[in-house]
């Protein structure tokens, strides 16, 4: 059985526990296997890193190291503590799914389940 998600790369996402609950931010990567997200700008965490050479650096010249010293980057969090916020309604939302005929063939879209909202989220 294939692992699915209904957040998606791309998405705004709104925080909803953890140390930065409350912020909102893109999703740069989705994980399924892992039922992991990661998310622009929150979860940072500090990694201590040398300077590596680059690769596929230009022939030209010498060689092109990465800087090292302490890197902040995003890591991942999971599916359970992120929410949806539904570009309509500007909430965070539960996602539900229905089907919709485009060009004769059924496709599954995402909704909003807020019951003032109810549009598709995708589009």
């Amino acid at each position: 059985m294939s692992a699915t998600m209904k957040i998606r790369k791309g998405d705004l996402v709104h925080m909803i526990s953890g140390k930065d609950r409350g912020k909102q931010g893109r999703v740069l990567e989705a994980r399924p296997r892992d039922k992991r997200v990661i998310v622009e700008n929150l979860n940072v965490v500090k990694r201590h890193m040398r300077p590596q050479p680059m690769r596929d650096s230009s022939r030209m010249g010498g060689a092109a190291m990465t800087p090292g010293g302490v890197i902040e980057k995003a890591s991942a969090v999971p599916v359970s503590n992120v929410m949806l916020v539904c570009p309509t309604c500007n909430r965070p939302t539960r996602i539900g799914m229905t089907t919709k005929e485009v060009k004769g063939r059924e496709v599954r879209v995402r909704i909003c389940k807020r019951v003032d909202c109810l549009q598709e989220i995708d589009k």
